[in-house]
Formats: C-alpha cells, sequence, structure tokens
C-alpha cells in the first residue's frame, strides 16, 4: 500500500480528503476514527473538512480550536470533528466527552491527536501532513483491518482518475 503522497496544492490537499470521506467505511465496525498530524498550516484542516463534506455536512467546517469538538449530523450518522491543539492536558480530555461519540455510526476526524497522550482510541487511519518545498508531504498509515480496505479503495480511486497527488 502506498504510504504517502505530495500534496502539490490546495486542491490536491481537499481531493485527498473528499476521497477519504467518499470510501468512509460506516457500519464496518466501531466509531472510524482518523488522526491528522503535523504543524500549523500543513492542511490538518483542509482535509478533514474535504473529508466531512464528502460524507454529507452541509454547512462550512471549520477547525473547532476554541470549541475543541464540533458534531454533524449526516445521513450514515453522525460525523465529529475535534482539534486538541488548545489542550492543556491529556487528562482534560476526559472533559470533551468523547466516549459518547465512540459508536458505530460515528466519523471522528481529530486533528493534533499527539495532545492526547494516548488516551484515544486507535485510529483507523494516521495521516501525518509535513511542508516539503512548494507543497505538503501526506504520510498515512493504516492502523486497522477496516484501515487497510479504507486506504486500498482511497489508493484505487487516486491511482484511476488523473491527479495532482502523486
Amino acid at each position: 500500500m502506498r504510504d504517502a503522497w505530495i500534496l502539490s496544492d490546495v486542491q490536491a490537499t481537499e481531493r485527498l480528503g473528499a476521497t477519504l470521506g467518499r470510501h468512509c467505511p460506516w457500519g464496518s465496525h466501531g466509531p472510524i476514527c482518523v488522526f491528522l498530524s503535523g504543524d500549523l498550516g500543513t492542511g490538518k484542516t483542509t482535509i478533514a473538512a474535504a473529508a466531512l463534506h464528502a460524507v454529507g455536512v452541509v454547512e462550512a467546517v471549520r477547525s473547532p480550536t476554541y470549541a475543541l469538538v464540533e458534531t454533524y449530523s449526516v445521513c450514515c450518522g453522525l460525523a465529529v470533528h475535534v482539534d486538541l491543539y488548545r489542550l492543556a492536558d491529556a487528562d482534560e480530555l476526559e472533559q470533551l466527552g468523547l466516549r459518547e461519540y465512540l459508536r458505530a455510526d460515528t466519523l471522528i476526524v481529530i486533528e493534533w491527536p499527539e495532545r492526547a497522550g494516548g488516551s484515544l482510541p486507535q485510529p483507523d487511519l494516521h495521516l501525518r501532513l509535513e511542508v516539503a518545498g512548494q507543497g505538503r508531504v501526506c504520510g498515512v498509515e493504516a492502523a486497522t483491518v477496516f484501515g487497510e480496505a479504507w486506504l486500498a479503495l482511497v489508493e484505487g480511486e487516486l491511482a484511476s482518475t488523473p491527479s495532482d497527488l502523486s
């Protein structure tokens, strides 16, 4: 499986996010969890917004930096966008009430998961973004069997269409 993509511009970053959302494995197991790691400005929120729009979120998706958690009702269940950048201590995670979202009809997209100190559920996919030259590099790791199947579908779509991803 491919383990990294070069994202040449914002459109490539959005395309990756939308492809992830289109192939989201709803109902395959417990909550579907995606981690997005990387420095400020690497495209985490861009990927999250595109993925959330692809699963049916109609309103604007912004990083929940101050609220920390935003929820959206979608046709297949619930989409939850979490931004842990402002988390001062991993102990604060309990106060966010993430446990109530750990159910089969939920997609949870978490920015800055490393701030949780290992207190999060295992992700199905973990995307790591970094600046590289004029664009970005997105490394991806499938951490579960469901993540591997999901990643294979994403790779298949991206490989079968003309792309600004390489």
